[in-house]
């Protein structure tokens, strides 16, 4: 009996011992719930090769032939532009504005080593880089989309332009591109003829550019002197000359009156096949057999034949 009950006191001294002690909680926090840093993802950049090494980095064209080419006149520099290059780009004004502002001085001294216009200069790189944003420009730093040819031996890319993966030359820095545009266009013969132009006539120039092969486009030329009059890209050629520039925008209105009795209206912002025809008085169907234009689309700077 006695043992019984001492047996019966130590098992209640051990249950009032257990209920006194603190509780240790054993369970790990959540560590999506106590603000663990991200974990960060490296993405490491493409490195492009001299030629003779292992294959440069492909770039994929982007062009969507379904797209109509437009160059908006909008003056906003807020506006979108939608400008043909290598690829076809959307760009602001101000961001043009700032395009020509970096590179003018480049332009202005190739054109004082070389006689090149520094109008046709911006405007080439303004319309084939589309205002330094296309693949080209931003990953090998050529602003004029000039291909390795076989003298070429420096690094490359290849980008699909005419054919797939043509070769294109890469450079450390885009005045390299600049420079090696005009000596591109120095040191061929087909050019030639361009350099018994006036230095200043960026209009003859342009078309001069297109008839020695420089584009496939037919309207090159007249994108090319829509870009140097929107943004008066002549005022540099007139300063490199020192002489006294005149705004294009105070004569874009005018009509010229050749020797043959054609009759030509330069297109300015606004205008369209309709108004042009309401203006001189003739059809849509006319204007467009005269100027042999297969749509409606239209440049700024354009010459339409009228009469």
């Amino acid at each position: 009996m006695i043992k019984k009950l001492i047996l019966l006191l130590l098992m209640i001294l051990v249950a009032s011992c257990s209920t006194n002690q603190s509780v240790v909680r054993t369970t790990r926090p959540d560590p999506r719930k106590v603000g663990q840093p991200p974990i960060v993802h490296h993405v490491k950049k493409p490195v492009y090769r001299p030629v003779g090494q292992s294959k440069p980095q492909v770039i994929a064209k982007t062009t969507s032939p379904t797209e109509a080419p437009v160059v908006n006149t909008d003056n906003d520099t807020g506006a979108t532009v939608i400008l043909e290059a290598t690829t076809r780009v959307k760009v602001t004004t101000q961001m043009v504005l700032a395009y020509i502002e970096k590179y003018k001085v480049v332009a202005k001294d190739n054109m004082v080593r070389t006689g090149i216009p520094a109008s046709v200069t911006l405007g080439q790189a303004i319309l084939e880089s589309g205002a330094g944003t296309g693949p080209l420009s931003v990953q090998a730093n050529n602003h004029f989309g000039i291909k390795c040819h076989k003298e070429w031996t420096g690094p490359s890319i290849t980008y699909t332009d005419d054919e797939e993966n043509e070769c294109f030359r890469k450079y450390q820095d885009p005045s390299e591109s600049f420079r090696d545009h005009s000596f591109f266009l120095t040191s061929r013969p087909r050019y030639e003829p361009l350099f018994q132009l006036d230095k200043d006539d960026y209009k003859e120039w342009a078309r001069g550019l297109k008839a020695a092969g420089y584009a496939t486009d037919p309207k090159y030329p007249d994108k090319l002197i829509g870009l140097i009059e929107k943004y008066q890209l002549n005022k540099f050629d007139a300063e490199v000359l020192g002489k006294e520039f005149i705004p294009v925008a105070s004569i874009a209105k005018k009509e010229i009156v050749y020797a043959d009795d054609t009759q030509r209206y330069t297109v300015v912002k606004g205008d369209t096949l309709y108004s042009i025809s309401k203006k001189f008085n003739i059809t849509i169907e006319e204007l467009k057999k005269k100027n042999n234009i297969a749509d409606s689309a239209l440049s700024l700077g354009q010459r339409i034949i009228v009469k």
